[in-house]
């Protein structure tokens, strides 16, 4: 049996929406309503202050700054750094070594 060639590129669509969606969903995207920067500008931000490879982010709530920020590890070489970032301002809060007990 073989699927009709629009059911295939239907079926396509849908795969490659849905990878296209995990790729840019982060821990504590229900949140973004809140945050006066974007999770692209707070990357950007993380990045300069710690260049690398982000391996995790999120988005939360956190003592410090406007209370909301975003979360970033980054890895560079064998450090995994911790940079946060506030959701509201865009300044930096956070910026050290990740350590022994990574959330």
């Amino acid at each position: 049996m073989f699927a009709s060639k629009k059911h295939v590129t239907s079926l396509l669509a849908l795969v490659l929406g849905v990878a296209t969606v995990n790729a840019f969903a982060y821990t504590g995207e229900k949140l973004a309503g809140e945050a006066k920067i974007s999770v692209e500008q707070a990357r950007a931000i993380a990045l300069k202050a710690h260049p690398g490879k982000i391996t995790d982010e999120e988005l939360e709530r956190e003592p410090g700054g406007s209370g909301l920020r975003y979360s970033f590890d980054i890895r560079h070489a064998k450090v995994t750094q911790e940079v946060g970032v506030d959701a509201a301002t865009g300044a930096l809060l956070e910026n050290a070594p990740e350590g022994p007990n990574p959330d």
